[in-house]
């Protein structure tokens, strides 16, 4: 049976063309066995109809502050009691907006100030609306009210536009409620639900993630050896020509520092890149994914933690070509034969005794699908995505975004939980990542001993 079976749950809906997908998420909810009131806003009624999710819910939806019939009994106060779980999906930016300031001016963010339950929205908007400033701020201030932020994704929008801000698909959004209903101990950023019939006690939500980072001392990691493999590598062509990418290398030394400041021995496996070997940290340098898998292999024996933030070229040249290849006149086309580099992150997590292994994936599209993807099969225990179609982040930039995917153990079908991680400079988000990552690794339990100081 689901965990959300019996589960009281006020599905709010905003003013988003992703509304849609409100219809699909209402259904599911109901299949899974909760018992869902549907509240929309005066603009989510412009998208789709109350009537839909009335015919889905079997109950009638709420959808005006100053309905006299409803409010005879305070209606918005009784249900904002009435429920466990408050699911806003879609939220738009104006909405965010009008939470995190604290406004009451409809009936969804009236209700939103009223309840003591479990809080969660799945933002949905415009890519270049999700990267504002103006937004990131909200989804921060939002989060440090103890909100959870469900996505978004990244992909093509109904715009047109690729980037991130899309809604999370219906299904995603049903897996990180039962995941948080797993009886397990919530994921660092997941805050528990409570399940208990005495809905009056319900605790005001606090911010699971930032208590979770109690743990992100400075001597979290002492004794434990992490390695960390940055920037691109570079596959010759021939003697003045290679294949390669855009990866500076920023993100994987802000991490190295990071785990350097927890009491990390941190050995830095780096491609070819221009920056400076942080203080107290041990550089290896290579140039070409087989040079980097013969590095990394080096430290396995003594690998705590592994992180997999370089960029390593996909493909090299069957043969390289022992002079510079000449332009033939009267050929314009190029031809080249490539086959496929050794997969380093596969080789670490497919090892008899692998160490907690994190991988990143960097995406234009379908983040999260293609983030869930690599986190089964490559056999991870963290993967962090980024949506490199973002502007101003990722590649070559002193920001960065992500999205953390991990399973959760003993979960429905091993679901998968997630957390964002809002666009910030990237040293900040390496210091956020060690402490999301940290309580994963302990609960993984390394059998290796600490090594001396």
């Amino acid at each position: 049976m689901s965990r959300l079976a019996g589960q009281r749950i006020v599905l709010g809906i905003s003013a988003g063309i992703a509304a849609y997908k409100s219809a699909v998420l209402a259904r599911l909810l109901k299949k899974a066995g909760a018992e869902v009131r549907v509240v929309m806003t005066e603009g989510a009624q412009a998208f789709i109809t109350p009537l839909t999710l009335q015919a889905l819910t079997g109950e009638e939806v709420r959808t005006s502050l100053l309905d006299p019939q409803a409010e005879a009994g305070m209606g918005h106060i009784e249900l904002a009691k009435w429920a466990d779980i408050v699911l806003i999906a879609p939220a738009t930016a104006d909405l965010m907006a009008r939470l995190a300031a604290g406004m009451a001016d409809d009936l969804l963010t009236t209700l939103c100030l009223a309840t003591r339950a479990r809080c969660l929205l799945a933002p949905a908007m415009n890519q270049a609306m999700w990267s504002h400033p103006a937004s990131l701020r909200n989804a921060a201030t939002l989060v440090d009210m103890g909100w959870q932020q469900l996505g978004p994704d990244a992909g093509e929008q109904a715009c047109g536009d690729v980037g991130g801000g899309r809604m999370l698909e219906p299904e995603d959004i049903v897996a990180e409620l039962e995941a948080a209903l797993s009886g397990q101990a919530p994921a660092p950023g997941m805050l528990p639900l409570d399940t208990t019939p005495e809905h009056d006690d319900h605790a005001p939500a606090t911010d699971a993630f930032m208590a979770a980072s109690n743990d992100a001392t400075p001597g979290a990691l002492a004794g434990r050896h992490v390695v960390i493999t940055a920037g691109p590598t570079r596959e010759a062509i021939d003697p003045v020509r290679y294949l390669s990418n855009h990866s500076s290398g920023k993100m994987g030394f802000a991490l190295a520092e990071a785990a350097r400041d927890l009491g990390a021995h941190v050995t830095l496996i780096a491609g070819p890149v221009s920056l400076a070997t942080p203080e107290g940290i041990t550089r290896t340098d290579v140039i070409s994914a087989v040079e980097m898998l013969e590095a990394v292999n080096a430290t396995l024996p003594s690998c705590d933690i592994f992180i997999g933030c370089a960029a390593v070229a996909d493909y090299r040249l069957a043969e390289v070509a022992e002079h510079k290849l000449k332009k033939v006149p009267g050929s314009p086309d190029l031809t080249l034969n490539l086959v496929e580099n050794p997969d380093i992150i596969a080789a670490v997590t497919h090892r008899e005794d692998p160490p907690f292994t994190v991988g990143f994936a960097a995406e234009t599209r379908e983040l999260a699908r293609h983030a869930h993807d690599k986190l089964v099969r490559k056999r991870l225990d963290l993967i962090v995505a980024n949506d490199v179609a973002a502007p101003n982040l990722g590649f070559g930039a002193d920001d960065n975004a992500a999205v953390l995917y991990h399973l959760v153990p003993n979960g429905p079908e091993d679901p998968v939980a997630s957390y964002t991680l809002s666009p910030r400079p990237k040293q900040d988000l390496a210091r956020a990542l060690f402490e999301y990552l940290l309580p994963l690794f302990q609960a993984h339990q390394p059998t290796r001993s600490p090594v001396a100081p």
